[in-house]
Formats: structure tokens, C-alpha cells, sequence
């Protein structure tokens, strides 16, 4: 039908609950992405979104990050950019690591990329249930006050090697992971779509980098 989005319709997003995700429809996002712009990734060792960048990386995901007082400089390797519509070529998903007051200028101009992503996932702490509207009614999946890397470590069972019960039901233990090495996402989780791990983080989480 003409004026439909192939990947979302507007009712669908009218009806999308940010409140609590499917372990399938998180599991099909981080299995989909391969490219991943983090927006306000930071050089600094001791901030969260250095951990996330790193962690994603090692996963094999190719990391973007994009930060405009950091242009000239790189993380691990990879060149800082000033802003999404810079990066000069296609990226799958926009991971923004800014507090909530950030977050729709940063879909704004997402929404003026081109290819558009697929995907919208805000950090733990932050969520704009409008700026979340109007991204998917473009059309684009959003996740919001998630982390992606307890979301990958939860649903691989990773997050068992530190001593952590991830509550994945599972015959056979997660391998210890190597550099660039992606882990099966497809193990059964006992908890379904809330990450009780998440929801504690997001509560105790006053600023993001």
C-alpha cells in the first residue's frame, strides 16, 4: 500500500510498549545491525560509553564514533566524527549515549541520513517517547533506557563468566569470547521481555556521557 512502511506501519508504532521489550524483538535487532554509530562515545577509559563502544567492538559490530569535541582524534582505532550525517556511508544502527534532553535533535538528524538507519537505541536513562514516535513512524525500530551491551551479554549467556546469573536457559555454556567473535544470540531466556539488570542501572543513572 502506497504511504506504508515496509519495516513499520504507524499503527504499529503507535502500539509499540517501550515499557518492556521481547527478548526476540531485542535479540532480531542485535542480530540484524552490523554497523553501529555511537553518538557521544567518549576517549575517556573511565566513561560507560567507552566500555560500550569497546565490548561492541570486540563482538565484531563495526563501531562509529561520533563525537564533535573529539573530531581529529580516534577510539580504538576508529575516527572520531562530528556528527551522523558526516559518517559518509551507510549505518544500521544510531546508539545514542547522551541524557534525554539530547535525544531528539540527535533523531532529527537521523531522520536526514541517507540510507535512513534501521535502527534508534537510546541508553539506559534516557528516553523520549516523542522523538521515539517520530522515528518510527519513518519507519525504524527504537529501544529505549536499554544498554546493548547487558542486552547481548543476556541474551548470549555471556554475562555467566562474571559470576552473574543471566537466567538463559541453555545446554551448553556460552564460549569464552575472542576478539571480533559474535556469540549465538538464540539462547531461551527464563525472564522474557524485561531486564531486571537494566531497569535497576537506569534508576541509579543520573547523566550520561
Amino acid at each position: 500500500m502506497a504511504g506504508t512502511s515496509p519495516t513499520m506501519t504507524n499503527k504499529e508504532a503507535v502500539q509499540m510498549n517501550h515499557d518492556s521489550y521481547s527478548d526476540d524483538y531485542i535479540r532480531e535487532i542485535l542480530i540484524g545491525v552490523k554497523s553501529i554509530a555511537m553518538v557521544g562515545a567518549s576517549p575517556l577509559n573511565v566513561r560507560p560509553s567507552y566500555f560500550a563502544f569497546k565490548y561492541l567492538a570486540q563482538r565484531g559490530y563495526d563501531m562509529i564514533p561520533i563525537n564533535p569535541g573529539h573530531v581529529g582524534k580516534s577510539l580504538l582505532g576508529k575516527p572520531f566524527v562530528g556528527s551522523l550525517l558526516n559518517i559518509g556511508r551507510p549505518v544500521d544502527m544510531v546508539e545514542i549515549f547522551r541524557n534525554s534532553s539530547h535525544i531528539m535533535p540527535v533523531v532529527e538528524e537521523a531522520l536526514r541520513m541517507t540510507p535512513l538507519p534501521k535502527v534508534i537505541w537510546m541508553q539506559l536513562g534516557a528516553r523520549d517517547d516523542l522523538a521515539a514516535a517520530r522515528a518510527e513512524a519513518a519507519g525504524l525500530k527504537v529501544v529505549m533506557n536499554r544498554c546493548p551491551k547487558i542486552e547481548y551479554g543476556r541474551l548470549s549467556s555471556e554475562i555467566s563468566w562474571m559470576g552473574v546469573n543471566s537466567r538463559t536457559i541453555s545446554s551448553k555454556r556460552a564460549p569464552m569470547p575472542t576478539q571480533g567473535m559474535r556469540l549465538s544470540l538464540n539462547r531461551m531466556s527464563v525472564s522474557g521481555g524485561e531486564t531486571n539488570a537494566s531497569d535497576r542501572a537506569a534508576k541509579n543513572k543520573n547523566e550520561l556521557t
